[in-house]
């Protein structure tokens, strides 16, 4: 009787490298930890920020004084609209928005492949049955969902600080098909951010500090194009934009990643 063994394809290892990605990121203390800060922040930047409208702080060496000014909707802490983009300047309430989220998605996806690289995971997975090629794909794919779920955690604490904070949920230059297209651009934008922390984490490997310190300097290069591409007012086109710029990131820097991982040592 001839013995026949069941050829391993790449779509059968993909699939069981997601289905241990997937487990180990949705049973892992830290992603909700970091989902749920997602979820508090909005929250606290909203009643906060209403709570200290028009008081007034005092610079002491140059006595230039400084208004507080609250959001005047509660949309505000998701975006601006197009026309508004220009215009916006660097203060508090045009940082402290949704778009901080790219940065805990660094930490994420940071945190979760220097483990695999200090426990000694990626070592004994490429040994028994994987490739670099299979590992590269599934933690871009993983980290990317980890991202939505993040970004869904931000646009639930908005709704519930805006109530808290009584601040007006009227969509001025925007409507509800608009908003919706916003939160889709802003995930798939996180295609674009998860291969770039995935190859500065491949990089440094086991040193976490490293891996986000690269991460930080380089996702600030990008910060400024967020708003642009994901406004209140997106259309269809952004949404078509941001999906082609994270298929292009995933592919090239993917390619990048497992080359990396191919020509040094996973220690």
């Amino acid at each position: 009787m001839e013995i026949k063994f069941e050829h391993n394809t790449f779509r059968r290892r993909l699939k069981s490298m997601l289905k241990v990605d997937f487990r180990r990121m949705f049973t892992s203390r830290l992603f909700y930890i970091i989902t749920g800060t997602c979820l508090v922040i909005p929250i606290l930047i909203l009643v906060m920020t209403t709570m200290m409208d028009g008081s007034v702080s005092v610079n002491p060496q140059t006595g230039e004084e400084t208004v507080m000014e609250a959001f005047d909707s509660t949309w505000q802490i998701i975006g601006t609209i197009s026309s508004e983009d220009s215009a916006a300047g660097m203060d508090m309430l045009s940082m402290c928005n949704i778009n901080l989220l790219y940065f805990a998605v660094a930490a994420l996806v940071c945190i979760f492949t220097a483990e695999d690289f200090r426990s000694g995971y990626v070592k004994n997975l490429f040994t028994v049955r994987a490739k670099k090629t299979d590992y590269v794909i599934s933690k871009t794919l993983v980290c990317f969902i980890g991202g939505a779920f993040m970004m869904l955690a931000f646009l639930a604490g908005t709704i519930i600080g805006g109530v808290i904070a009584g601040l007006s949920f009227e969509m001025t230059g925007f409507g509800v098909s608009q908003l919706v297209m916003c939160i889709l651009s802003k995930m798939l934008l996180t295609a674009v951010f998860v291969p770039i922390y995935l190859l500065m984490s491949v990089i440094a490997k086991q040193k976490l500090w490293l891996s986000i310190l690269l991460s930080m300097m380089t996702g600030m290069l990008l910060f400024m194009m967020i708003p642009m591409l994901s406004p209140l007012d997106a259309a269809f086109m952004n949404v078509i934009l941001c999906l082609c710029g994270g298929a292009l990131f995933s592919i090239g820097l993917g390619a990048v990643s497992n080359h990396i991982l191919k020509k040094t040592s996973l220690v």
